[in-house]
């Protein structure tokens, strides 16, 4: 049996204004690994806008079904099988010299954030870019109302999800060699993060 197509409302609302931004920001870039693919919506409508790059999705095992449902439906000759990852597990051995993630920050543990930046470190063809989409404070402080009920909620959810910081992040960006180049505001009070490593 086919696996059900899963489906991320967000997801769907967020395609084209993320696109808009990587395609100058991934201009030179020739290998992508998107961590935490998730429904795999993001995979299939980047990756044909992108042709010149390679697009690697990625994700834990119980998402891989659901992946490969959208890959199934909407293939494009740049677009790989998704890799099983486990950001405290083991990583590609391949190199990468561009990196994606959307709406991860603030799921995992912050130790499996603290880990997904090591990986990334590892495996990153310098100069590499990394891209990260998702809410974030600034200095300890939400952006909007509606930002902070959201985080009581994911806190509700489970103790170890939270918005984070985004001198948090850009510290652990830095601890592996990239710097921050760009922070986009992004709709639905969230912001898309450019980093580059040198």
């Amino acid at each position: 049996m086919a696996a059900i197509k899963p489906f991320s409302q967000a997801c769907a609302n967020n395609c084209q204004p993320i696109l808009t931004i990587l395609e100058p920001v991934f201009a030179n870039t020739t290998k992508v690994l998107e961590i935490g693919s998730g429904t795999g919506q993001h995979a299939v409508f980047f990756a044909p806008a992108l042709s010149h790059l390679i697009w690697q999705p990625s994700d834990r095992s119980e998402n891989i079904a659901g992946i490969h449902a959208w890959l199934e439906e909407y293939p494009a000759d740049n677009l790989r099988s998704p890799l099983t990852l486990d950001v405290t597990g083991r990583w590609p051995t391949s190199t990468f010299d561009g990196f994606f993630t959307a709406n991860t920050c603030h799921i995992m543990p912050w130790s499996a954030v603290v880990a997904m930046f090591e990986g990334i470190g590892r495996i990153a063809q310098q100069p590499a870019t990394l891209v990260i989409y998702g809410p974030f404070k600034y200095g300890g402080k939400f952006t909007t109302a509606s930002n902070a009920a959201f985080d009581g909620w994911l806190k509700s959810q489970a103790p170890h999800q939270g918005i984070r910081d985004s001198e948090a992040i850009i510290r652990l960006a830095e601890d592996i060699g990239f710097n921050l180049q760009a922070d986009n505001a992004m709709p639905a009070n969230n912001q898309l993060l450019v980093f580059r490593g040198c």
